[in-house]
Formats: C-alpha cells, structure tokens, sequence
C-alpha cells in the first residue's frame, strides 16, 4: 500500500464560457484566481485555477474553457460530484448566497450524517458545499464573502460508477480506508491527510457512460510532496498493472497521468513547484501565463484570448 499520497491535489473540469467561469468563481463563491495560462495541448484555449491563496494543493478547482463547448452528458466513468468544505453552520449563508446570485439545483441534505448544500455550475456542473467542523485551513474571501464562511478547499469527491470494486481496490492501494456505505455508496477516507481526503463511489450499474464536455470533471489530481514521492508512486503503479505516463512538467507542479478501471483519469502531482513559481503571492492569477515553448507566439495567443475581467482591457496586457 502507498503511503505518499496526501488526498487531493487539485480537480480540472471544463467549461464553455472563460468570462463567466471567472466571475462564478471568484465572485460567486468568492474563490481566488491564483492562475491564468493557457491549455498546453491547446494554446488558443485558457487553463484557469482558482483556490486560497496561495492555490494550496486540496484547494484549486481548474478550468479549459473551450468556447462555446457542448455541455456534458452526466453518467458512469466520472467524477459526478465536487465538494467543497465549508465551516460548521455555514450552509445557511451560502444557500442564501447561492439563491440570491441565480445559481440552481440548491438542495440541503445530509450525507452520512454530515449536512451539505448540492448546486450546480454555469454549466450544469455538479458541486457540494459540506459542512467540515475542525477544518484548520484558511479559506480566501477578498472581500467577496466572510471568513467564518470562507470555502477551505475541498472536501473530496464522487464518483460514479458502473462496480465500484476495483475503484475501492486502487483507492485502498493509494492509502484510502473504507469507513462506511450507504445504499449504493462507500466511503473512503485518506487517514492524516489534507482536508480534502474522502471519495465517496457510487455504484450505478444501470446508468449510461458519461459523455464529457462542458461541466464535465476531465481529471482528479492526487497530492504528492515532491519528484521523489511521485516516481516511487509511479513506479508502484506500473508494477501493479497500470498504464501510466512519464512524468510531463505542468510548469506549477509535476504530473502523472493513469485511467482507473472504472474510466475515470486520475493525476498524481506534485507540491513543488507551487504557483509563485512565475508571480509573487499578491499578484498570483493577474497576468497571463505561457508555458515556455508558447512565449515566443505571446502575442498571437494573447489576441485571441477573450478578456475575462470586467475592466480587462485584453489577455495580451503588459505584464
């Protein structure tokens, strides 16, 4: 069993609309845009990250905004719900909050014993606010919305499945427990981890695969501290059967990439370099980000990138 994840990493979905993915994150739940680059297999499109700020991994939600992308079809093979923690007593605050911007699908409910807001996305995402009593970590607010309500970072996640057997099997392998079900739900939980350490799998044998798109989640990233811990995981993995690529350098931390056996693709990154790799700590998010191969066509990416902020003048800005 592996003992070098520490939970989530981060989790990267796709959207339709960079603009409105933006303000949904930043003024809707009150995120911190900690980065804004460009997609590194498709340049004309931005890779965005919003988290606390610092962009802590277990806290940073990533988009692809493909312009105009047809929505997702939800389904079996995917991560079917993201959840964010929230403080104890929040829930109140933000089902009013959330009301009162237009977002949809409220509905309060407890799970496993623990209470939760269900919304939606601008593009039908599927997310959870959950109450998480004893979470020490520091959530962002700019000014946007309290700090005793502040988003912490995730929670975890679900997935949604066809058998959750060899899912269970893998997550047990990376040093998840199982701690209860209920119904056609089973929870793991990473013992000592970052906060953002439970997947839930929820087993749907009758339901269609899920067809991605926008508000799909492409990726779910797992933590690892550095280089060292990766290639050992890496390495623990291959032996176990799994097909998993080499290492590919994100520019904010290191990544491997592997498909699960229920379809789902898991990344295992790392902490380092962090994303004041390239920006200090209070301008992170404000400028555009090329990885290096892309910065001498700058001024053709940045022409053809749509502003996302209300007073942005153009992603081609000086930096």
């Amino acid at each position: 069993m592996l003992d070098q994840i520490k939970g989530v990493h981060h989790i990267t979905s796709l959207a339709a609309d960079a603009r409105r993915n933006n303000r949904f994150f930043t003024d809707t739940l009150g995120l911190r845009r900690v980065k804004m680059t460009v997609n590194f297999d498709a340049p004309e499109v931005y890779h965005l990250y919003y988290g606390d700020e610092v962009g802590t991994p277990g806290s940073v939600m990533t988009y692809f905004p493909f312009p105009d992308a047809a929505r997702g079809q939800a389904g079996v093979g995917e991560v079917a719900d993201v959840r964010f923690a929230v403080p104890e007593g929040a829930l109140d605050y933000w089902h009013e909050r959330l009301a009162g911007c237009g977002v949809t699908a409220l509905a309060r409910e407890a799970l496993f014993g623990v209470g939760r807001l269900r919304f939606e996305g601008p593009d039908g995402d599927r997310f959870s606010l959950v109450e998480a009593p004893g979470d020490t970590r520091t959530g962002w607010t700019g000014d946007v919305v309290p700090a005793e309500a502040a988003i912490r970072g995730f929670a975890g996640a679900q997935l949604c499945l066809r058998d959750i057997g060899a899912e269970r099997e893998l997550l047990e392998f990376m040093g998840y427990e199982k701690t209860e079900s209920a119904g056609h739900t089973t929870r793991l939980v990473l013992p000592g981890g970052n906060g953002a350490d439970t997947i839930d799998l929820a087993a749907q044998p009758q339901t269609a695969a899920a067809r991605q798109g926008a508000g799909s989640v492409h990726h779910i990233a797992f933590a690892v501290a550095d280089r060292s811990a990766q290639a050992d995981v890496r390495a623990a993995l291959l032996d176990t059967g799994y097909q998993v690529t080499p290492v590919i350098d994100r520019d904010y931390f290191w990544a491997i990439y592997f498909r699960t056996p229920g379809g789902v693709l898991f990344e295992v990154a790392t902490h380092e370099p962090g994303f004041d790799r390239d920006e200090d700590t209070a301008h992170l998010g404000q400028s555009l980000k090329l990885p290096a191969r892309y910065e001498p066509m700058r001024e053709r990416i940045a022409a053809g990138l749509a502003p996302i902020d209300d007073d942005d003048h153009g992603a081609g800005a000086p930096e």
